[in-house]
């Protein structure tokens, strides 16, 4: 840029604009530029016409070399799947209790499991499997329908309480408030008892009879004493391991309305999207069971 009056024979042309008196040389781009802005319009057309490019309203344009990322993502994990066909094979033949009498095959069942399990379980277990409200931990020692190999890999694969597989594992609690089956100081004292029988009851008048009404509506579920009947998915209500909270009020609606958690079956077969192979079962299986609680 340049004053007017600065403006000497031989200086380019300016642009004919001005801004207080100083105007600006019409200096032409180097040719070599233009020609490489040539090119690089040139290219994307290229680039546009050969991969994936142009937006659609339920996809984009193929791209005359059919490139594709999901492609490729396909590609590694077919070939991923194909090195670890045998390794998966014999998971899924063996006994369940032989996987972690093999070295080889627990430390794979177990990182494999691990996997697993942060896709598949831990939105409702949590990511370190401590579970949350409503949500068992899997960390503890307290298993409903038990804890040993067989018994994970059976709730795992058939679910709890869904209706996709014949073979889930299936209790119900009666809606003992809801449905009528105990007034309301019938439940005020069944709320205080089995508070008390793992910590200190709201209103400790009520334990007495409240020993009565629990005998006669609960003990054929979770025993006598509390400690439950993991078989049929009765908890044990004395360790203080609650499920849905051990406060009044969790447990004054947990009685009032009951419970009814439901878990998917994971089989191929029995799933509808046909999640998981039995190899992948197998190796959450044992992935969840050295976590250190079950059997």
């Amino acid at each position: 840029m340049t004053k007017k009056s600065e403006i000497k024979k031989g200086d380019p042309e300016t642009t004919g604009h001005s801004w207080d008196g100083i105007e600006e040389f019409n200096n032409p781009l180097p040719r070599w530029r233009v020609w490489v802005f040539y090119l690089t319009i040139i290219w994307g057309i290229g680039y546009t016409i050969a991969y994936p490019a142009w937006p659609g309203i339920q996809s984009s344009t193929a791209g005359l070399l059919g490139w594709s990322t999901r492609a490729n993502v396909a590609a590694d994990i077919a070939a991923v799947d194909e090195a670890n066909a045998p390794i998966n094979e014999r998971l899924a033949s063996v006994e369940l209790t032989e996987i972690t009498a093999d070295p080889e095959l627990s430390g794979y069942a177990t990182s494999a499991g691990a996997a697993v399990f942060q896709t598949w379980c831990a939105q409702c277990h949590g990511s370190g499997a401590a579970g949350g409200k409503g949500y068992p931990n899997l960390l503890d020692d307290s298993w409903l329908w038990g804890g040993t190999m067989e018994d994970i890999h059976y709730t795992i694969t058939h679910g709890i309480r869904n209706e996709d597989d014949p073979d889930a594992r299936w209790s119900e609690m009666p809606a003992f408030g809801r449905d009528e089956l105990l007034e309301e100081p019938q439940i005020e004292q069944a709320v205080n008892y089995v508070m008390s029988l793992s910590g200190e009851p709201r209103d400790a008048s009520l334990v007495e009879a409240g020993e009565q009404v629990y005998l006669d509506n609960c003990a054929a579920c979770h025993m006598d004493d509390g400690t439950g009947d993991y078989f049929q998915g009765a908890p044990n209500i004395s360790d203080a391991i609650w499920l849905y909270g051990g406060d009044y009020e969790s447990l004054y609606d947990t009685i009032y309305n009951s419970r009814f958690g439901v878990m998917p079956p994971w089989s191929e077969e029995a799933s509808p999207a046909g999640r998981l192979s039995e190899a992948e079962i197998r190796a959450v299986t044992a992935y969840v069971h050295q976590l250190g609680g079950g059997e």
